[in-house]
């Protein structure tokens, strides 16, 4: 399997997954407790929902570049910028839902072996606090990359089924519906 093949239809099928958890709390709440949902964390010392969002976008964002041996967007440090200051300013959920189309468009935006480079390609991976991971491009992709992604991708899921969203399995796999045998 190609890291292409891996990581673009995961990252392209749970952002549209948490795209649609949104949109499914915005239609069930009053507008105002969908919105104060970006604002919601499951702990003291955790992100709230709208951090957790945008650093959702922020991994898929930076592990296409990172693989690619290219610089990070603007839109990687606007979005970190947001998401580090969403305790203050959470934005709205037109705004989140904005952030993760626009991640998404820039995925399909990639061509069919646009990651595919050589597995042991070396990666190092440095972490704002100055630790520095050195990876192979596999095990970047498989123990850092998806790992972190879909932390992200959980924890709003949590934050909004603690929030009282009514989601359930079928909202966290719907790209796995249409494989559902009759």
């Amino acid at each position: 399997m190609s890291l292409t093949s891996l990581l673009i239809p995961t990252y392209t099928q749970m952002l549209t997954a948490l795209s649609g958890w949104l949109e499914k709390a915005r239609a069930q709440m009053p507008q105002g407790e969908a919105e104060a949902l970006l604002s919601a964390r499951l702990a003291p010392d955790m992100f709230p929902l709208s951090t957790q969002v945008r650093f959702a976008c922020v991994q898929a964002l930076e592990a296409v570049h990172r693989l690619r041996g290219l610089a990070f967007p603007a839109a990687v440090a606007e979005l970190l910028n947001e998401g580090r200051n969403a305790g203050e300013r959470p934005g709205t959920l037109s705004d989140a839902q904005s952030r993760i189309a626009e991640t998404i468009a820039s995925l399909d935006s990639l061509g069919p072996e646009a990651l595919d480079v050589d597995p042991g390609s070396p990666i190092a991976h440095e972490l704002p606090n100055g630790m520095i991971f050195d990876l192979t491009a596999e095990q970047y992709a498989r123990d850092w990359a998806l790992g972190q992604f879909y932390f992200h991708v959980m924890i709003a899921y949590a934050i909004l089924r603690s929030g009282k969203a009514e989601l359930g399995k079928a909202d966290y796999i719907p790209h796995m519906l249409p494989h559902l045998r009759p």
